[in-house]
């Protein structure tokens, strides 16, 4: 029985080990409100309303599930999409958003990549095992960034060892040994002095001589502690004991693709039976501070933890995208012989899909509750082709629609990541500054959509080959450009693309 959800937010991103970013966080995917969720993917992605709709419904509704009851929480089940539409309009972006801003497991796999049980390639499980993978190192990440400054402190005080390296112990005098044994009249061995009070209370001193030296010592230290963190030290040359890396040999030893069976790694499991090599290198202090806190965050998370809660997301919250769906549609009657691609896919599929137990190498993983969004262009094959039983496990079915030229003058304004913000921000790294007017911008909407109509629809990215194509000179002749301010209006669009848009011949290459 999978256990109940945790309740608290989690960061939308976890980066593998640096610390924390101060920037402001906004919470888990699944506690936001469907507005905010379709209102968070408006700001990349223009239009296509219903499927963002559906989208923040079915991801929201997670969160409800885990309010509920417990004695019904396991009944209810995710509701499944089905995103149908051309090319370029959006179904893959939508899914990077929902990656970027989820905290829960999210993996995108390509459809066309898996073939039925029997045959070389990927099998339909590994999806579930990369899922899993890609949830270990979201909590790790987290788990990581949690103790962060303790892993700095520690990796601080190992590098001021090494730049102070601390004084050799003195062995104790042996027990009865007294001022008379050889060991008593070593050079340099310090003895405590013992103090009797009035009251008999005995205490022990050290000698006035190592306490000044050990209040030197402390200065010192004090004073390399602040160059460190002025960074005056980086530069410096540190001597470290690192483990070895992984053996070239092992690597070899991994199971070839589609073969991954229970994702045993035999490579791991020869590793911990191997002993651990160390070997000293000599590195800058900068490289040796981040081996050090390296080595500190694994000893600091705890990795039976992490895998518990790993396991506990993906059954619960996690996400798969599974693009190019179509490509596993075939007309359903007319295959003459065993096709390794389509339908036997798709029974492979079925039982993910439907709930299944699927064994990785970190414990064994229920499919039941978790998400699957499905997209594909259909312009060859129907949804109707897919077999029955999968259909029934997609109830949602959400369309959306061609992208016209009113569409692309959004797509280039609008979102926060538009194409023209992206080349402005290219231009600016050399010095120089790129403006699109408003009429240039329709121009180049107007060329898209045209060439969409003549050629094949590729939505959206037509923008890219157009954009590319007009920019293409100056890019070239940006670092010696003459004139550091590039704007774009109606007329110079047209110049620069007219006599590519009209040659058919060129335009066949080109565009």
């Amino acid at each position: 029985m999978p256990k109940a959800p945790p309740h608290s937010p989690l960061p939308s991103s976890a980066a593998p080990s640096p610390p924390p970013a101060a920037e402001e966080q906004l919470p888990w995917l699944e506690e936001m409100p469907p507005k905010k969720i379709v209102a968070e993917l408006d700001r990349y992605i223009v239009g296509q309303e219903a499927a963002k709709k559906a989208v923040a419904i079915a991801v929201r509704n997670r969160w409800r599930r885990a309010q509920a009851p417990e004695e019904i929480r396991d009944e209810i089940m995710p509701n499944n999409i089905i995103m149908i539409g051309p090319t370029g309009v959006g179904k893959t972006e939508i899914a990077r958003r929902l990656a970027r801003l989820a905290g829960a497991p999210f993996l995108k796999v390509e459809a066309s990549k898996f073939t039925e049980v029997g045959y070389v390639g990927r099998d339909v499980e590994s999806m579930v095992r990369e899922l899993v993978d890609v949830s270990i190192n979201m909590v790790r990440s987290e788990r990581e960034d949690e103790v962060y400054p303790t892993a700095e402190q520690r990796a601080e005080e190992r590098l001021l060892d090494l730049l102070l390296p601390p004084l050799p112990q003195v062995p104790a005098p042996a027990a009865g040994g007294g001022s008379q044994g050889s060991g008593g009249s070593e050079p340099g061995a310090s003895r405590p002095l013992f103090v009797v009070s009035s009251k008999g209370d005995v205490e022990s001193r050290l000698p006035e001589a190592e306490t000044e030296a050990n209040e030197r010592r402390r200065r010192t230290r004090e004073k390399l502690r602040a160059q460190l963190k002025d960074g005056q030290l980086e530069e410096r040359d540190v001597e470290i004991e690192v483990q070895q890396q992984n053996f070239p040999m092992l690597e070899m030893m991994q199971p070839p693709q589609g073969m991954e069976g229970p994702d045993i790694n035999f490579g791991e499991m020869i590793q911990e039976l191997i002993p651990k090599k160390k070997k000293r290198r000599t590195v800058h202090l900068h490289e040796a501070r981040r081996i050090l806190i390296d080595e500190e965050l694994k000893k600091l998370v705890d990795m039976d933890d992490v895998v518990n809660e790993a396991l506990d997301r993906v059954e619960n919250h996690g996400v798969i995208f599974i693009d190019e769906i179509d490509k596993i549609t075939g007309q359903r009657g007319q295959s003459t012989g065993p096709d390794v691609s389509r339908e036997g896919v798709q029974r492979d599929l079925l039982p993910i899909v439907e709930g299944s137990t699927v064994q990785t190498r970190y414990g064994y993983v229920r499919t039941d509750h978790i998400l699957f969004i499905a997209a594909g262009a259909f312009h060859i094959a129907k949804p109707s082709d897919l077999i029955p039983e999968l259909q029934g496990r997609f109830p949602i079915r959400v369309e959306l629609s061609s992208l016209t030229e009113a569409d692309f003058v959004r797509i280039m304004t609008e979102p926060e990541n538009a194409l023209t913000k992206q080349y402005a921000a290219l231009c600016q790294a050399d010095g120089a500054t790129l403006e699109f007017t408003a009429d240039g911008v329709k121009e180049i909407a107007r060329i898209a959509a045209k060439v969409n109509e003549r050629m094949e629809n590729i939505g959206a990215r037509r923008l890219h080959t157009v954009l590319t194509t007009l920019l293409e000179e100056v890019l070239f002749e940006l670092p010696d450009y003459p004139i550091k301010h590039v704007v774009f209006d109606g007329p110079a669009v047209r110049e620069r693309l007219l006599r590519i848009v009209e040659d058919e011949d060129l335009r066949k290459y080109i565009l």
